[in-house]
């Protein structure tokens, strides 16, 4: 609130104000009380008009600012009235009033769609879980197929599992709760068994993995979490015509509050045009590769930014058509002060 706002929006009330300084003037001049009484009598009365006005404007300028601060810092808004105090002047109690109703039903509605989110959650998870052990029975009864046909059936029971882990890791991103254990873990061994999770992908895709990532390299995140991350960009390489992904560990800027270690993960894949490389990490995202491929549900990668960032870390792709992709996991040597500590 301007002056120049207020004085428009009370612009009857001065108007007023001065028809009233005026009046008195000339009632003290007809009553024959001299010159200097008049105008004395005037400015006395329009002083202590101004003075209301000025006093009014004071109170109203400062409920509005707050009011404007709060409304911009919240992320919800309607949280406004609990930290704003209850103006004096009629106008401002009635809309601090209003505003604490919309408030609370604006809460409650949040609080009620939070348990129904909440109640769908967990029971996507609650059957994902069920899901789970006709897919293990099938397995199993698989397992004893021999030649091509059995090939593609394990194949195909191998991707149902996939997407239902990806199905799961979906959910449970989407939750309030902490259902994650940030604490270190052995990089090489995650890898490796992401790797044999998807050999039977791998080598129907002529895809085979070169891990260069020493056995004593450890970083900080939650395990399951990170082989799931590992898991997609491999299986996205596999994929994408990549015929070699290659995983490697390099340290950088040492010695300064950005160290970190990074995993590359690189293949000689098809690589992702320039125009969708940006947007690999939207949720449904499947860009012109995923739809030449008609199998991508664009989740894979939005899950992998979700997971890392979560757990504090770092993920960036760079990528060239027809020469291949790189992404890159970036663990903060911070964490592990701060992991230590707790």
């Amino acid at each position: 609130m301007t002056p120049g706002s207020y004085c428009k929006d009370r612009a009857v009330f001065i108007a007023a104000g001065a028809a009233c300084a005026l009046g008195v003037a000339g009632m003290f001049a007809v009553l024959g009380q001299g010159f200097d009484a008049a105008v004395l009598s005037a400015t006395f009365v329009g002083a202590c008009w101004a003075g209301a006005l000025a006093l009014d404007y004071a109170r109203r300028r400062r409920f509005c600012r707050e009011l404007d601060a709060l409304s911009e810092e919240l992320d919800q808004a309607y949280y406004a009235s609990a930290l704003l105090e209850e103006p004096s002047f009629l106008e401002g109690r009635l809309a601090y009033r209003a505003l604490e109703r919309v408030g609370k039903a604006a809460a409650d509605d949040v609080a009620r769609h939070k348990q129904e989110a909440e109640a769908y959650r967990e029971y996507v998870e609650l059957w994902i879980h069920e899901v789970k052990t006709p897919i293990a029975a099938a397995a199993l009864m698989a397992s004893g197929l021999r030649g091509s046909e059995g090939s593609r059936i394990k194949g195909e029971i191998d991707r149902i599992e996939s997407y239902v882990e990806q199905a799961l890791y979906y959910a449970r991103s989407t939750s309030l709760e902490r259902d994650y254990a940030i604490r270190e873990t052995v990089l090489a061994a995650v890898v490796r068994e992401a790797c044999k999770k998807n050999a039977r992908y791998l080598i129907e895709r002529e895809t085979l993995p070169v891990i260069e990532v020493d056995d004593d390299a450890r970083v900080f995140a939650d395990g399951k979490w990170l082989g799931f991350i590992v898991g997609q960009v491999l299986s996205n390489s596999a994929k994408y015509g990549a015929t070699s992904v290659r995983f490697s560990l390099h340290e950088a800027d040492p010695g300064t509050k950005n160290a970190c270690s990074i995993l590359e993960i690189s293949d000689d894949g098809r690589g992702i045009p320039a125009a969708d490389v940006s947007r690999v990490f939207e949720r449904g995202f499947t860009g012109s590769n995923g739809r030449e491929q008609g199998s991508s549900t664009g989740m894979g990668l939005y899950l992998v930014s979700q997971m890392c960032r979560k757990m504090g870390l770092g993920v960036a792709i760079a990528s060239e058509e027809g020469v291949g992709t790189r992404v890159l996991i970036r663990f903060p040597h911070d964490r592990r002060r701060l992991d230590a500590s707790r």
